[in-house]
């Protein structure tokens, strides 16, 4: 037997608080950047993906700014070349090719491709890492790949989609990369630090580009809302919650927020844009989330 504790009513609010807490962010995480997908669509035939990225990363970086100069005695000098790759490779290429796929295809197509960020993650660590990935990953992995194909052979608009969807893909891919280099590389510095420096770093490097492809056209009113939105709400403030989530459930947990995200893109650019889910999206995303879904209980830890 053990001994019993008494407990007092203030003591179990805050585990009340934290229940509720949990469900709530990653829902409203993955309305958020479910919305990223709609404002990519608004923005980027506007402005061009460079100049687009530029600023969402100039913003996205000075919302989390604050964190960065709070932890600014761990990242120590040596770091930054490391940080400045990572903001390429997690940041800013993905996010160019997000907005290149955006002028070409739905909101959706995006960010179906975007989920399956989360597979490519283990296949990175398994051929550059030699992590063991497993009989049902593996299976996962086809599963999602057999879904791009199918996303890759549907129209919009009696346009081929393929090339939006290798944009995507590859951005997706890249983002798995990325991953692996933060674990490896920033294990134990804050992680929310270490965001606000790969995207200020991913934004002093792509400015010179932005200046030069900048639009000779004015930018419209509607489009530079959607340019805000999309780098202080989806890329700031979006990131800031991820992280937070990260810290308090742990990685594997906060991957949830992969398996809404394309809910949410399709039904905001169906109610917003009135782009229709058609039938090969619709096939291709079972695929996609039902692969990433597969993928993340194969690696779930087992509770004895």
């Amino acid at each position: 037997m053990s001994a019993s504790v008494p407990v007092h009513p203030q003591a179990v609010t805050p585990t009340l608080n934290r229940a509720w807490l949990t469900p709530l962010e990653l829902g409203g995480l993955a309305a958020i950047w479910g919305t990223s997908f709609l404002f990519l669509r608004i923005a980027a035939p506007a402005f061009g993906p460079v100049p687009l990225v530029a600023l969402r990363l100039v913003l996205g970086s000075a919302v989390l700014m604050p964190f960065l100069w709070r932890a600014r005695g761990a990242i120590r000098p040596e770091l930054w070349p490391r940080l400045a790759l990572v903001g390429v490779i997690n940041a800013a290429v993905p996010f160019s090719l997000f907005a290149w796929a955006a002028r070409q295809a739905p909101a959706g197509i995006g960010a179906i491709t975007n989920s399956m960020a989360v597979l490519f993650t283990a296949l990175v660590a398994f051929l550059f890492y030699g992590e063991r990935i497993g009989g049902r990953r593996a299976v996962a992995l086809l599963v999602g790949f057999a879904g791009v194909v199918v996303l890759a052979s549907g129209k919009a608009a009696g346009a081929s989609v393929a090339w939006a969807v290798a944009a995507g893909t590859t951005g997706a891919f890249l983002y798995g990369i990325g991953s692996n280099l933060v674990r490896r590389h920033f294990t134990g510095l804050p992680a929310s630090a270490v965001a606000a420096a790969t995207l200020a770093s991913g934004a002093v490097l792509m400015l010179p580009f932005a200046v030069v492809m900048w639009p000779a056209e004015p930018i419209g009113t509607r489009a530079w809302l959607a340019a805000a939105a999309l780098g202080v709400i989806c890329t700031g403030f979006g990131y800031a919650v991820f992280y937070r989530l990260i810290q308090r459930i742990g990685a594997p947990r906060a991957a949830v927020v992969t398996y809404l995200v394309p809910l949410f893109a399709l039904t905001w650019a169906w109610l917003l844009l009135g782009e229709p889910l058609t039938p090969t999206m619709l096939v291709s995303g079972t695929l996609i989330l039902g692969s990433v879904a597969l993928g993340q209980s194969a690696s779930a830890p087992k509770v004895k």
